[in-house]
């Protein structure tokens, strides 16, 4: 099932989506995106609507160092266990909204990731159980300012600013994390091209560390780390990052007013 959130003619819905063609039909959920849906009897074509970030988190967690190559592209070592940090979510925007370059930052890079999306309160939970937790993934970018995460050692200040949390387009409910293709391009030109099979902790693990740390709620979103070909984007370009079975995230890159 492919769920998303949409600005529509009368406000703004959650809504699934049937089809990924022109034809389309989004409609709209009477509650919650959680659980399995019930309907409100309205819906529209997806051209008449507006994609917004498909879920906004209490709290998204994000992992650093989960692919060996980019743990080396920065010159680091991997982690024994995950290493995590928190972007606030005030960070999330949703498809085509410009990602806002400070003034305060020298380079700001992109980060195609993987999302996921939980979908219960949840505490301690296992790997092997991680799946009865998830709502389902989703597209992100791992939006940093790579000269402040560098002078700051610590991350909040680089991944922390408004818009530095690009997520969607949507979410996919049924699809297997563990082996996916992960593409990032800039203005076209592809410079991430890794897998997910790749990552060092699977989404079990970082569900497990990351439960055993703190409550998980409805909508909190975990990152799980980028592969190589990080590199800096500038005002006036375009990144787009895809994940294999969920489909493509765009945002244009603007100077921060």
């Amino acid at each position: 099932m492919r769920l998303a959130r949409i600005a529509h003619p009368d406000g703004v819905a959650f809504v699934t989506i049937d089809r990924s063609d022109a034809q389309a039909v989004a409609r709209e959920i009477a509650d919650h995106p959680f659980g399995t849906p019930t309907y409100t009897g309205r819906a529209w074509p997806v051209p008449d609507t507006r994609l917004l970030a498909p879920i906004l988190p209490s709290k998204v967690v994000a992992l650093g160092r989960n692919y060996a190559d980019h743990a080396a592209e920065l010159g680091s070592t991997l982690p024994a266990s995950p290493m995590i940090f928190i972007k606030p979510s005030t960070s999330v925007i949703g498809p085509n909204v410009a990602i806002a370059v400070p003034a305060s930052s020298e380079r700001v890079d992109y980060e195609g990731e993987l999302a996921v999306v939980i979908g219960r309160p949840c505490r301690d939970v296992r790997a092997e159980d991680a799946a009865s937790v998830i709502l389902g993934y989703t597209v992100a970018n791992d939006v940093t300012a790579r000269d402040q995460q560098r002078a700051d050692v610590q991350f909040t200040r680089a991944k922390g600013y408004d818009t530095f949390c690009p997520l969607g387009p949507w979410i996919e409910t049924e699809l297997d994390p563990s082996d996916l293709a992960l593409r990032t391009e800039l203005d076209g030109v592809t410079v991430q091209d890794g897998r997910t099979s790749d990552m060092v902790f699977t989404v079990g693990d970082i569900i497990e560390f990351v439960s055993g740390i703190m409550t998980l709620l409805p909508g909190d979103v975990l990152l799980t780390g980028t592969p190589a070909g990080v590199g800096p984007m500038v005002v006036g370009q375009s990144v787009s990052v895809t994940v294999e079975g969920i489909g493509t995230l765009t945002n244009p890159v603007a100077a921060r007013r």
